[in-house]
């Protein structure tokens, strides 16, 4: 249980400090507005970090998403069963689609990354375009962290097999319509267990 809380936290760390390429990306598209229609200058460089910067968050964020059990499922369905039969669930959809699906990621971002740092890539997209073999670098690097996540979830998917609760996960955040929740059930409101 440990190593998978480790993985857990490094994946939240990761995740937390990719977190911040929100504020650069906020303040470069600011400026880009600004010097655009306020100074009628726009910059050579904004297209080219603006999707950089979302990219490097998109990529970064997925591993601690799973980390946190935050991608999207069919909740409707799925938190009316049992544990065991989550986890049954989720072992066979981690086996079949997620790993064979990540590993092709990784492998495909390492020959995309690899080539790119051959040929020294830079952006086409304006005259002076930025290196990419940087940013490509991050796609087998998001892949291998997704992966290292994966089995920290296929293993709390055998141990919710085993022992029919699902093991603990760090808690950073929390959504508020769950504390919200969690308030009502603590006061006694008669439909505080309830969802629509």
């Amino acid at each position: 249980m440990g190593l998978i809380l480790a993985i857990d936290k490094f994946n939240t760390a990761i995740g937390k400090l990719a977190g911040w390429t929100i504020l650069i990306l906020t303040l470069a598209i600011s400026y880009e507005v600004f010097s655009r229609y306020a100074l009628r200058a726009p910059t050579e460089w904004a297209f080219d970090v603006s999707y950089i910067l979302y990219g490097t968050l998109f990529m970064l964020a997925g591993p601690y998403a799973l980390a946190r059990n935050a991608h999207v499922r069919g909740d409707f369905l799925y938190r009316a069963w049992s544990p065991r039969t989550q986890a049954k669930l989720d072992l066979a959809l981690y086996i079949l689609f997620f790993f064979p699906g990540i590993i092709a990621l990784a492998w495909a971002g390492y020959k995309f990354a690899a080539f790119s740092w051959m040929i020294g890539e830079h952006s086409s997209n304006s005259p002076n375009g930025p290196p990419l073999y940087h940013f490509k670098s991050l796609i087998p690097i998001a892949g291998a962290l997704m992966t290292l996540q994966g089995l920290a979830e296929v293993a709390r998917c055998v141990i919710c097999l085993r022992t029919g609760d699902w093991p603990p996960r760090l808690h950073d955040v929390e959504e508020t319509e769950k504390l919200i929740l969690e308030q009502a059930a603590a006061q006694g409101a008669p439909d505080a267990g309830k969802t629509v």
